[in-house]
C-alpha cells in the first residue's frame, strides 16, 4: 500500500526575524541551524532508502518562514529539491511559511519549480489573540495570504493554535469557521506548549499567562476537528511531534503537551459521537456492542478503557464489547444485547 511521505528539511528560524511569544523553533523541531547543501542531499537520500517504488515522496521545507528567506538561498534549496523532482525520485515540494510573507512575486518564484503545497502559520484571526502572541500581522493579511495561495494554483494548508495569549474555545471556532469558508486543503492543530527560553515561559512563570489544561485541550480539539472533517479539510496533525530536544528534561514548562494527544482527541470524539447516539435511543437493554472499523478499535475504547468506563457509568452498561468488522473509518453501529 503506498505511502505519502514528507521528507523533511528544517530551515529553524532562518528568513524569519518574528520572536512569536510562543516560538522557540530550535527546540520544536529538533534542529539547530540550516542544512548545508551536503547535508540536504543527505537527508534526501537516507529518506528515499526507506521509502517504497510507489510511496508518493515530497521534499518538505519546515521550521522556518521559508519565504522569507533571501531569494538566492530560496533558489539554493529549491533547485536541489527541483533536481530529485526531474529525476522522478519525488513527486513534488511543500513549504511551510508566514502570510505575510506572501506576495505576487513570491509566489511567482514558486510556480517556477514543483511547489505543489503551502502551509501558513496562522495560528488565529482572532485580532486580540495575534496580537497577545507577538504575531506582528493582522487577520486580514492571513485571509488575504490564503486566497492569493489558491489563487495561483497551489494547496493550501493552514496550522493553528489553541489557548494562545487571550484565546477561547469560542474564538478558536470562530478562527476555524472563517478558515473553513476559505477552502483550505489540509489543517493542523497544535495546543499550545509553553517551551523553555520562549516569551511564553517569562509570562507564565510570571504568573500572566495561564496554559490550557491537558483536557480541556482535548475537549477544544474534539470540537475543532469535527467542524474541518465535516467540510473536508484533511487534519494532517494534532498536537507537536515529539523531538529529542522537545522531550528533554524541562524543556517544556507547562502547557497539554502528550506523547498521543492526537489519539486522545479521536477518542473523544469517538465518545461523542457514541453518547449523541445514545441520548437518542431507547435504552432497555444492559448489554452492548459497539461496531466498528478494526482502525478505530482502540480509539473507541480509549486510554486505559476510559471511554468504556464512562459509558458503564453513565449509562448503567454491564457489559461493552467493542468489535472491529466496518470498512469505513467513521462507520460504527451500535448492537444491544440482553
Amino acid at each position: 500500500m503506498s505511502k505519502h511521505i514528507n521528507i523533511p528539511v528544517f530551515i529553524p528560524h532562518e528568513g524569519c526575524p518574528n520572536d512569536c511569544i510562543f516560538c522557540n523553533q530550535r527546540k520544536i523541531s529538533g534542529h539547530l541551524h540550516a542544512p548545508s547543501e551536503a547535508e540536504m542531499r543527505e537527508i534526501v537520500e537516507r529518506h528515499l532508502k526507506t521509502a517504497n517504488p510507489d510511496d508518493y515522496c515530497e521534499i518538505a521545507f519546515f521550521g522556518g518562514s521559508f519565504t522569507g528567506i533571501s531569494k538566492v538561498v530560496q533558489k539554493k534549496y529549491l533547485n536541489i529539491a527541483q533536481e530529485y523532482v526531474s529525476m522522478g525520485k519525488v513527486k513534488g515540494i511543500r513549504l511551510s511559511t508566514r502570510p505575510d510573507y506572501i506576495n505576487a512575486d513570491i509566489l511567482t518564484l514558486l510556480k517556477e519549480y514543483s511547489v505543489k503545497v503551502i502551509e501558513l502559520g496562522i495560528q488565529s484571526l482572532d485580532e486580540e489573540v495575534l496580537r497577545k502572541s507577538l504575531r506582528n500581522y493582522r487577520p486580514e493579511e492571513a485571509i488575504s495570504a490564503c486566497q492569493m495561495i489558491k489563487e495561483y494554483g497551489f494547496s493550501l494548508g493552514v496550522q493553528t493554535m489553541i489557548g494562545l495569549p487571550g484565546d477561547t474555545l469560542e474564538r478558536s471556532i470562530d478562527t476555524a469557521k472563517r478558515l473553513i469558508e476559505l477552502k483550505p486543503d489540509m489543517v493542523r492543530i497544535y495546543p499550545t506548549l509553553v517551551i523553555k527560553e520562549t516569551a511564553l515561559a517569562e509570562e507564565y512563570i510570571n504568573n500572566r499567562y495561564t496554559p490550557l489544561l491537558l483536557e480541556d485541550a482535548v475537549l477544544w480539539c474534539s470540537i475543532l476537528v469535527p467542524l474541518y472533517e465535516e467540510a473536508n479539510v484533511r487534519v494532517l496533525r494534532i498536537g507537536l511531534q515529539n523531538t529529542d530536544e522537545l522531550t528533554e528534561e524541562n524543556e517544556v514548562i507547562a502547557g497539554p503537551a502528550h506523547p498521543a494527544f492526537g489519539a486522545l482527541v479521536y477518542s473523544k470524539i469517538w465518545l461523542n459521537r457514541i453518547t449523541k447516539k445514545l441520548e437518542n435511543t431507547d435504552i432497555s437493554k444492559k448489554r452492548l456492542t459497539i461496531h466498528v472499523a478494526p482502525s478505530q478499535v482502540s480509539l473507541v475504547i480509549g486510554q486505559n478503557k476510559q471511554n468504556i468506563k464512562y459509558l458503564k457509568s453513565n449509562y448503567q452498561f454491564s457489559d461493552i464489547r467493542v468489535v472491529g468488522d466496518g470498512n469505513s473509518p467513521k462507520y460504527f453501529t451500535l448492537e444491544f444485547r440482553e
